[in-house]
């Protein structure tokens, strides 16, 4: 043997287990029923998803609904875009505190927001610019790491004391993100760097562009845009796989930037957070095979190629459509649909829109010639995210980081949930399935 190397293989033959197991002892992979419906695992009063609903035990697909605190996310879209404000802020108030804000209460949030943006001095030159990295995710989370030590108390749970590590956090997400990704520019791809101090006079969404772009500069359609977008990222349920880590390590004790933490490396993961750009890589691949984007035969071609595997990753999936939870429809995906299309025109790019519209309506029925069975398949959030970012020359790189910025606050709101409530460290059962075995002397092993 010449290197450590040559047992590598060791490990894939001793850590596999054979799929039939699974099933022997009813193990819930991924903590789901056979159904596809989740294992219940909590209670929670911070936002509801429905997708379905059963009768006679199966499955009987519905349009989907999301409720934030009991208010229906479309009621709340709605209500902000007649009155004409932005509505993340408020949303995130809503999330955290349970109740939605009167003018006064929405001043002191947003004022204790516009104090807390700036980073620590010198956070900026010895965490984020000296030791950065290609992936933001992980700035991101070393930077909240990093908050740990400049807090005085960072180890209590009082609701107070977790209320202000929250805020904080929800002020400083934006920021970090932002000069994340530019020093992440300066020093792998020799980019000016670009510095510029949140603004107390902008929204957090106005004041995300103006650090982002080296101009500084947006127009109130972007700004709409991008803060309905964060709008309906806030929160979805306790069991979305970050939100599920955040319970998981909260109720070990730990402390809030340890917890925060663990969530962004699972949001990090492609099949949860990187899921929107896995949607424009494939719309990329769309654009450059598809020659005549209007023709509905060759865009059914190519989505073709893609479900049997021959066209671009090859994994078989076409990214962004369907969901875990969802069926006949993703309650964002509508609204932020509706949205895009008046971004598309504003941007000149509506052709390109049409194209993401006729793939979603010809998925279903390419899906079922290919596999010979009818699948309901409904574009989820990812969908449409991405074009939307795209349209707002948002790089890619900061996608899953934009994601984080919203969903801060239900990692929060959730967290304090389950310190206050949880009471028990969570901890599921594994069966061991190994064979036991009798102790070999050194010198006897072959």
């Amino acid at each position: 043997m010449d290197s450590l190397e040559d047992l590598y293989e060791l490990v894939e033959f001793n850590d596999n287990i054979t799929q039939d197991l699974y099933a022997k002892y009813n193990v819930k992979r991924g903590l789901r029923n056979p159904d596809g419906s989740g294992v219940l695992v909590g209670l929670t009063n911070i936002s509801a998803v429905f997708g379905f609903t059963k009768k006679d035990e199966d499955v009987v697909p519905i349009d989907g609904e999301l409720y934030y605190r009991g208010f229906s996310i479309k009621d709340l879209v709605k209500g902000f875009q007649d009155e004409g404000r932005h509505g993340f802020d408020e949303s995130a108030f809503l999330v955290l505190f349970g109740k939605l804000p009167t003018q006064e209460e929405l001043d002191l949030y947003t004022q204790r927001l516009k104090a807390l943006r700036p980073l620590y001095p010198g956070f900026n030159e010895t965490v984020i610019l000296r030791y950065n990295c290609k992936n933001i995710m992980n700035m991101l989370g070393r930077s909240v790491l990093a908050l740990y030590t400049f807090d005085n108390d960072p180890e209590s749970i009082t609701t107070r004391n977790l209320m202000h590590q929250s805020i904080n956090l929800i002020a400083k997400f934006p920021t970090i993100v932002a000069y994340s990704y530019h020093a992440m520019r300066h020093k792998f791809y020799d980019d000016s760097l670009v510095v510029h101090h949140p603004r107390d006079d902008l929204t957090t969404v106005e004041n995300f562009l103006y650090m982002l772009r080296k101009s500084g500069d947006f127009t109130k359609l972007e700004a709409d845009t991008l803060d309905l977008a964060l709008m309906l990222h806030i929160d979805h349920g306790g069991g979305n796989n970050s939100t599920f880590t955040t319970h998981v390590v909260s109720s070990s004790g730990t402390d809030t930037y340890s917890a925060i933490t663990a969530a962004i490396g699972s949001l990090k993961g492609p099949l949860h957070g990187g899921a929107n750009r896995s949607v424009t890589d494939m719309m990329d691949d769309f654009k450059e095979k598809v020659t005549d984007w209007s023709d509905e035969g060759e865009i059914e071609d190519h989505l073709r190629k893609v479900l049997t595997k021959k066209a671009f990753d090859k994994s078989g999936k076409v990214y962004g459509l369907g969901h875990a939870v969802y069926t006949k429809s993703d309650p964002r995906a509508v609204i932020l649909k509706d949205k895009a299309a008046e971004l598309a025109k504003g941007k000149d790019r509506y052709e390109e829109f049409k194209l993401y519209d006729t793939i979603e309506r010809l998925t279903p029925d390419v899906f079922e010639d290919v596999k010979g069975y009818p699948k309901i398949i409904s574009p989820n959030v990812d969908f449409y995210s991405g074009f939307v970012y795209d349209c707002l020359d948002i790089p890619r790189d900061v996608y899953t980081p934009l994601f984080a910025v919203a969903r801060i606050v239900g990692w929060c709101a959730h967290r304090i949930e389950e310190i206050r409530n949880g009471k028990k460290i969570i901890r599921p059962a594994y069966k061991n399935v190994a064979y036991f075995k009798k102790y070999v002397q050194l010198t006897e092993r072959l």
